[in-house]
């Protein structure tokens, strides 16, 4: 009996050990603690206030049509300390933004704002701030981002993910390493969820794909590229190339099919050892066939236009050149298969799935590619800092410069009422 408790006591023992090891090899090829930890923000000179009387402050300065300070605002989101703060804090970053002094949200507070969401666990305001950056003022940087990005990721949400990286990609803002990592894992894995993706949410990862795709020059990349190509003309032959570049940073010649077919010309001529994952020909060849499918088309239209009809350019306003890039849908097709014959006869179709690709790469990469963002941070913490405490010293000497003016003026009156 004891023999046989304590075998299940250690077969308990070995589960739980193993499942620790996944945890842990499924998230290593993250970003490192030493990136994501805040102590270096932390580390900032405090500047204690209180966030009642901030809110006051900032409250009676826009009831008396002045103009609340980029200190102001920025000191409030530096105190938050719990999540219904963070509420607050949403309120008068939006009513900072539609007041005189929007400009000046400093790069600072942004990155503070982001580091507060993520800190008390509103990682969904944060997204919602950037998306709707325009009403809030919130463009991070790439490190910034990278934290936005990673923690989604390690949260297991990779649709979240996705939307971020799709802000990387309005921004066109994939220039560090990292970054480009990190977003081609986020669209690799939430792609191998097989979502169920509307035309435009298929031109939105498609141009992600691409754009953090042509920064790699490797199996992901040129993998990335073709399947980015291949999910933007889906919607240039649905709903034509205007459809495609309205407020994308996309060109506006037609042909990105072509482009996609491009891509699988040059890996199989290419003499490297760079190849096409099957996963994402695959995808390309689905592609093909849906538009091929003229009840398929509709579909996509209809529920193109159910999801976002705002967006969207109607199907009638597709002109003669549109109507000409459709005609050449056989042709693609017919192309495509033969491409991808000569990529199997040359050994340049890898049978590893796009999402094990970029893990790998991760897991290869990722951690070089740190430090030279956490150096720049350093840095650009420092610089912020240099900015901030120069921004407390001009408001020091601009109250006490006040406060003399006012006594000089009190001081006239009583002379003044004396000599009277």
């Amino acid at each position: 009996m004891a023999a046989s408790v304590l075998q299940r006591c250690l077969s308990s023992v070995k589960v739980v050990s193993k499942c620790g090891t996944q945890t842990y090899l499924a998230r290593r090829y993250l970003l490192s603690p030493a990136y994501t930890d805040s102590k270096i923000w932390e580390e900032r000179r405090s500047d204690p206030q209180n966030l009642a009387k901030l809110a006051n402050l900032m409250d009676r300065t826009y009831e008396r049509k002045f103009p609340v300070s980029s200190l102001a605002i920025a000191r409030f989101v530096d105190s938050i300390s719990s999540r219904e703060e963070v509420d607050q804090a949403e309120y008068y970053l939006y009513r900072f933004r539609h007041s005189p002094n929007c400009w000046y949200l400093r790069d600072w507070t942004v990155h503070s704002w982001i580091r507060q969401c993520i800190k008390y666990g509103a990682l969904d305001k944060a997204l919602h701030t950037i998306k709707n950056k325009v009403q809030y003022g919130i463009f991070p940087d790439d490190f910034t981002f990278n934290l936005v990005i990673d923690t989604f990721l390690k949260n297991e949400d990779y649709q979240g993910a996705c939307s971020a990286v799709e802000e990387v990609m309005l921004q066109e803002a994939f220039d560090r390493p990292t970054t480009q990592i990190l977003s081609l894992l986020a669209l690799s894995k939430y792609l191998a969820l097989k979502p169920d993706l509307s035309l435009e949410e298929q031109r939105n990862v498609g141009a992600s794909l691409l754009l953090a795709g042509l920064k790699q020059e490797n199996s992901v990349g040129v993998s990335a590229q073709c399947l980015g190509y291949a999910l933007i003309g889906k919607m240039e032959m649905t709903k034509g190339i205007h459809a495609v570049f309205r407020q994308m940073p996309l060109m506006w010649t037609h042909g990105y099919l072509a482009r996609a077919l491009a891509v699988m010309e040059t890996v199989s001529t290419g003499t490297g050892d760079v190849k096409i994952s099957k996963d994402v020909l695959d995808r390309v060849e689905s592609v093909l066939e849906e538009l091929s499918a003229p009840e398929a088309c509709e579909g996509a239209d209809q529920s193109s236009s159910d999801s976002d009809s705002d967006n969207e350019t109607p199907k009638s306003s597709l002109d003669e050149e549109d109507e000409q890039e459709r005609a050449k849908l056989p042709e693609y097709t017919a192309n495509f298969k033969a491409l991808r014959a000569q990529l199997q006869a040359s050994g340049k179709e890898d049978a590893t799935s796009l999402e094990v690709l970029v893990t790998s790469l991760a897991q290869g990469q990722l951690q070089a590619a740190e430090q030279p963002d956490v150096e720049l941070y350093q840095r650009m913490v420092g610089e912020w800092e240099a900015e901030r405490w120069m921004l407390i010293q001009k408001e020091k000497e601009s109250r006490e410069k006040m406060e003399q003016i006012t006594q000089e003026r009190k001081a006239a009156k009583a002379a003044a009422k004396a000599t009277a």
